[in-house]
């Protein structure tokens, strides 16, 4: 069996795909730089990124999938799972290697796989477009520190663009160390020093806006007096928003 070493990129995944159909050396692990042990038996081929490379398996699986598949092979990447990079790849394979429609046959485990990996990520991405709440600092700027299960921010880029398309933003994963930026024009990634990024998931109140603590203090206010006593139901309440998020909801912090 040979290793293919690559760097835990999309585009790192995909020129092993090339690789694969190039050199074809039979069985094939994937294994990140990060995450292999060496050792005296297996071939190891470090796989170099190549943009071309890469943009030819992704137009490949373009013809061979539709655009609903796609995004489940995106969504399962991004659960930064270091064994998905093995189903990913023997997914690619099997994909090239059968006729169209090979993707719905969910008897396959790697099809099962990538299928159940990128409901999970979906899930996660629809709930930090719930329940994300902003906060606005002394320049305008509104934020806020996430660390959700999954690398969602890709996937929630456009609906906060969308959304707030009339403010300036900033949604900072602290746990993956970097963020999305909206400038009122476009969205950028960017990446904080360790300092600025405790500062972000902790803003003193200098850094606030005067009126922010008002407006917390008034939400607060109405999703108390808004609330039934008496029909509260905790465990209901858990279900729909597991305790994890709570931190991001004004209304309970």
């Amino acid at each position: 069996m040979t290793v293919y070493l690559i760097d835990g990129s999309l585009e790192g995944l995909l020129c092993a795909v090339f690789e694969c159909f190039e050199r074809k050396p039979g069985d094939v692990l994937i294994k990140t730089d990060t995450t292999y042990l060496p050792d005296v038996f297996s071939p190891v081929l470090c796989i170099c990124n190549d943009a071309s490379k890469a943009d030819r398996v992704w137009k490949g699986l373009m013809v061979k999938l539709p655009a609903t598949w796609l995004r489940k092979f995106y969504c399962a990447f991004l659960a930064e799972d270091p064994a998905m990079f093995q189903s990913l790849f023997e997914f690619c394979c099997y994909i090239f290697n059968h006729s169209a429609g090979a993707e719905t046959n969910y008897g396959n485990e790697h099809v099962l796989r990538i299928a159940k990996t990128a409901r999970m990520v979906e899930r996660e991405k629809h709930r930090m477009e719930a329940f994300i709440r902003f906060r606005q600092l002394k320049d305008g700027m509104f934020y806020c520190a996430v660390d959700p299960d999954f690398n969602v921010l890709p996937l929630i880029m456009k609906h906060f663009k969308d959304r707030y398309a009339d403010q300036q933003w900033i949604i900072y994963d602290i746990s993956r160390h970097y963020g999305i930026c909206y400038d009122m024009k476009k969205v950028e990634e960017v990446h904080l020093e360790r300092s600025d990024e405790r500062a972000l998931k902790k803003p003193g109140m200098a850094n606030l806006d005067v009126d922010e603590d008002l407006y917390a203090s008034l939400w607060k206010n109405y999703f108390k007096s808004a609330n039934i006593e008496a029909r509260k139901n905790t465990k209901l309440h858990v279900r729909h928003v597991p305790k994890r998020y709570w931190k991001y909801l004004t209304e309970i912090r």
